[in-house]
């Protein structure tokens, strides 16, 4: 059986529950490991100081603007690769994964010149205060140095997902976190090289995590890297463009209000920094297993609806939407009783813990409604209906959430408690308005599905 052949099958005749955990259970253990790398960065840091901690937050936001890229470019490629590969066309499939890989790296090398030509106003305008500055140059430093290898890896990562390859995506992922929470101990803790130290380690193991992803691309994917397949037409770049449209949005708005809310949140001291920093790290960590899972999804609901098999979209849909809503409302409950402990774990300092209290609270009752959202996000964009899916991005950190955080703190004049409010209201009204957008798409999907078995008859 050719690998096309044992792709099809996979993706056609293996149960659809079965498929989506083999396929997103890789990717939530891979971003689970991200995201332990991430806390344990953020508690490596914290010991070495409240404004240092702060820096970390200020850095979250600027590696949310190359993921932005990231995301478009492996998300917009991979809908098509997957398109492609139903069609039976694995060379046009290489065109895209191709284009997307080298317009990435591009991408990289524009983002390193121009943050390190201009990165102290660059930190600056991500929101760090005076003291909070060195250290975030410190750090911003490195995390530009390796921006070219960490949008390339994301594109391969993505693709191999989209290829039905996550496991191998998931080490290339899972090692460079592992190395990179070793690299924080020996440069922290050893080498007393503090917040630059812990940068230098970022930038070593998004390096190596990139050459291990390629080197499984190159050995595993039905399609390849190549320079031969490096084309220059318009409709590729739109294609790509396009079908990422609906990431770019959501991580692109994710690093302005990240942005946003560090410049409001400033006013409070680097106290009130450090804890939303913790708070929006441990959120992303729990939220990264409703990702996951719904990225386990999009594989199968792009190749699915391409030859369609409706049925199995539907059902993969409503599954991943329930089994990842059932496990983080689980979580979130837990985080209820415990906010404080949770602090703790991550600074000791007192009126962090404090403040990150209030924060962690609300951002527990909020992650129980961001699921749904998150899900059908993602399968409106790994369907190509980007339109829909672009406007539903918008949403969170966009369209709600920067309007929203003003008018708490101006408007209401809530001072802190407005920062702490901010994003969980946002995300509960971002629920309320995926949910009629994913009934009305379930029952689409019934309706073609049985329009499909008259057509059979």
């Amino acid at each position: 059986m050719t690998k096309s052949e044992a792709y099809h099958n996979k993706m056609v005749n293996t149960n659809v529950m079965k498929l989506i955990l083999l396929l997103g259970i890789p990717t939530t253990i891979s971003m689970l490991i991200t995201n332990i790398y991430n806390l344990v960065d953020t508690y490596y840091v914290g010991t070495l100081g409240v404004s240092e901690q702060g820096s970390i937050g200020v850095l979250f936001t600027l590696q949310a603007i190359i993921q932005a890229f990231a995301f478009m470019l492996g998300h917009g490629s991979g809908t098509y690769v997957a398109k492609k590969l139903a069609d039976k066309d694995t060379k046009e499939a290489s065109h895209y994964v191709t284009g997307a890989f080298y317009l990435g790296f591009l991408i990289g090398l524009i983002l390193l010149s121009f943050g390190l030509i201009f990165l102290k106003p660059f930190m600056i305008l991500l929101g760090s205060s005076d003291t909070i500055l060195p250290y975030a140059m410190d750090y911003g430093m490195w995390v530009l140095i390796s921006s070219p290898f960490m949008i390339t890896s994301l594109i391969i990562n993505n693709n191999l997902r989209y290829e039905g390859k996550a496991f191998y995506a998931m080490i290339g992922i899972t090692s460079g976190a592992l190395l990179n929470i070793l690299g924080d101990h020996i440069f922290i803790n050893i080498c007393h090289l503090g917040v630059f130290g812990a940068g230098m380690s970022t930038a070593i193991s998004q390096i190596i995590s990139f050459i291990i992803l390629l080197f499984f691309y190159l050995r595993m994917a039905q399609t390849s890297i190549s320079i031969k397949y490096l084309k220059f037409k318009f409709r590729i770049y739109f294609d790509i463009i396009r079908g990422g449209f609906p990431s770019l949005l959501r991580q692109g708005l994710s690093s302005i209000s990240g942005g946003v809310l560090n410049n409001l949140t400033k006013p409070f001291g680097d106290s009130a920094v450090a804890a939303i920093s913790v708070v929006n790290r441990f959120a992303n960590f729990v939220m990264c297993i409703g990702i996951g899972i719904g990225q386990g999804l999009q594989p199968v609901s792009a190749y699915n609806y391409e030859i369609k098999r409706y049925d199995r979209v539907r059902k993969g849909t409503l599954f991943t939407i329930i089994f990842a809503t059932a496990v983080i409302s689980l979580i979130a409950i837990i985080t209820l009783f415990i906010p404080d402990k949770i602090m703790y774990s991550f600074n000791k300092d007192e009126d962090v813990i404090t403040l990150g209290v209030i924060a962690l609270r609300l951002s527990a009752i909020s992650l129980m409604f961001m699921p749904l959202a998150h899900i059908t996000n993602m399968t409106f964009q790994s369907i190509r209906k980007s339109s829909i899916a672009s406007f539903l991005s918008a949403l969170r950190s966009g369209l709600i959430f920067i309007p929203l955080i003003y008018t708490l703190i101006y408007g209401f004049n809530m001072g802190f408690n407005g920062i702490a409010l901010a994003q969980p209201l946002a995300d509960i009204i971002t629920f309320v308005i995926c949910l009629p957008c994913l009934i009305i798409f379930i029952y689409k999907l019934y309706k073609k599905e049985k329009m499909e078995l008259e057509v059979n008859e």
